[in-house]
């Protein structure tokens, strides 16, 4: 496998390029408009066929690439089903197979976050890997105050889908604020703060009660990431 992690500095976002080596296709999850340039040129350098745009969720807090990069290059877009995007190439459901050559990611709907997110698992020989954009990050999860997001719904995300897998299975966000590029699903469960609550109505309360501002492109992003970037 041919793997990169990209970062975006303005929304500290997280873009991630997995591609099989032996056919050279290649998925991008996450990209950012801004920054097409760069993927642009790296698919060039490493001869990598772009076959797949995915985006874990609709963002509030940069404009996807994927329409563009469709344009370019010819590729899918994918975003899930809830998220009613007229535009997306194809919508996702819960446990569809996105094969990229030899390489195969399953789309996971882990809501809370956003009704639309989703999180892509990837098996590569005896490693396991989650893209799982903001549903959990790095000794944090993601925000639930708006987009259709909801705290219940995303403990159940957490708890009965992502913290499930193998303590040694890699976890890449979407975002870090400080630096953090990756851990694994047995740090987060003895180390992240927000999974040491005892039960569905104490993560509730403790979400609901963040009283954080919205991001500063909330009022661009979502409507442009609605029309895949294009707007």
């Amino acid at each position: 496998m041919i793997f990169r992690q990209l970062f975006e500095q303005e929304s500290s976002t997280y873009t991630y390029l997995i591609a099989c080596e032996k056919t050279g296709k290649a998925a991008l999850i996450d990209t950012v408009k801004s920054e097409i340039p760069k993927y642009i040129q790296l698919l060039r350098e490493l001869q990598l066929t772009l076959v797949y745009a995915l985006d874990t969720h609709t963002h509030a807090d940069h404009i996807t690439g994927a329409g563009e990069l469709r344009d370019l290059t010819g590729c899918t877009t994918l975003l899930g089903e809830e998220a009613n995007s007229t535009c997306v190439s194809q919508a996702l459901r819960d446990g569809e197979k996105i094969p990229v050559g030899e390489l195969t990611l399953t789309a996971l709907h882990t809501p809370g976050h956003t009704d639309d997110s989703y999180t892509y698992h990837l098996i590569d020989g005896t490693e396991q890997y989650l893209f799982t954009g903001d549903t959990l990050l790095i000794r944090g999860t993601g925000r639930t105050d708006f987009q259709n997001g909801n705290a219940r719904d995303q403990y159940e995300s957490l708890f009965h889908t992502l913290l499930v897998m193998p303590d040694n299975t890699w976890v890449y966000p979407g975002h870090d604020y400080k630096g953090w590029m990756r851990t694994t699903i047995g740090e987060e469960k003895a180390h992240n703060p927000r999974l040491q609550i005892k039960d569905v109505a104490a993560y509730v309360e403790l979400m609901n009660n963040l009283k954080l501002p919205n991001p500063k492109m909330m009022d661009v992003a979502v409507p442009a990431n609605r029309a895949c970037g294009k707007n």
